[in-house]
């Protein structure tokens, strides 16, 4: 055997932008997103490699992206197996995100009603995810005009949740293991858990999963149905609800307004409400 020192190979040509992202695999659920982005890469000449090393700031750059979309499209492009940063999440403009969307229904699916009740409960209970888990079918009271949601700590009034409670109540009743459970937000199917079933009270980080795929499906729904005209809309609205979590839904819905359920959050909510107040009585004196 040869000790003597050799040359490496020759590095290998880098192919052409458009080739190199054929190669690379479709992240599954996010299709349309890696279509822009492979689409916004090629206008100034990246391929995979070149993003590796100049980051998303050219692209950025040339499409005018904000904070938000930039991480949007940073998480993107790593499901497709590009290395790029983890880059944080701005939390979104209160003032300018519609969180209604998120409590309309769309199917019969049970989990996207589940989901649709829990939403538009939200928005006039934002409890914690803990406290929703944690919430019981005998403490939410539905009226002819609004749902009621009593527990230890209080009342709550909270309207325009009839349709999504009712079409949730209705579904769950056709499930003998739904309907008899006592949680408002049950498990559909059996996990992991030895003492997982349906019916059984979920997990936090269950219920968190869930929030996230909901809004991503609405992001998804937005930008399929939206006519011409609201097309800006809705493809501007569904880059804040793919990255959008439970817990920054439930800091918008107190910062627009809706009664703090627990102290985590209001605080926050209250200091983006008066950033708001400030900002638009500067918009009126000039």
């Amino acid at each position: 055997m040869s000790n003597r020192w050799e040359p490496p190979l020759p590095a290998m040509p880098t192919p052409p932008a458009e080739r190199a992202w054929q190669r690379l695999p479709v992240p599954p659920g996010y299709e349309a997103q890696w279509r822009r982005l492979v689409d916004a890469a090629l206008e100034v000449g990246m391929g995979p490699d070149s993003l590796v090393e100049e980051g998303m700031d050219p692209i950025a750059a040339a499409r005018g992206w904000k904070p938000a979309t930039v991480a949007l499209y940073s998480k993107v492009a790593r499901y497709g197996g590009i290395a790029l940063p983890v880059v944080r999440t701005p939390e979104p403009d209160p003032q300018t995100l519609e969180l209604r969307p998120l409590s309309q229904i769309r199917t019969e699916d049970p989990e996207h009603l589940r989901t649709v009740a829990w939403c538009a409960l939200a928005l006039g209970w934002p409890g914690t995810v803990g406290q929703f888990r944690s919430l019981r079918r005998d403490q939410v009271h539905p009226t002819a005009r609004r749902v009621v949601v009593r527990t230890d700590d209080g009342e709550w009034s909270v309207p325009g949740a009839l349709t999504a409670w009712h079409a949730w109540e209705s579904c769950r009743a056709r499930f003998p293991a739904l309907a008899d459970s006592p949680w408002v937000l049950p498990a559909l199917r059996r996990g992991p858990g030895l003492a997982s079933a349906v019916g059984a009270q979920l997990s936090t980080q269950a219920l968190q999963v869930t929030f996230a795929k909901h809004a991503v499906r609405t992001a998804q729904h937005l930008c399929m149905t939206a006519p011409p005209s609201r097309q800006d809309w809705a493809e501007a609205l569904s880059v804040q609800y793919l990255t959008l979590s439970y817990d920054s839904y439930r800091r918008l819905a107190l910062a627009g307004g809706a009664e703090p359920v627990a102290p985590r959050g209001a605080v926050r909510a209250k200091r983006s409400a008066a950033r708001a107040a400030r900002e638009a009585a500067g918009g009126r004196r000039s």
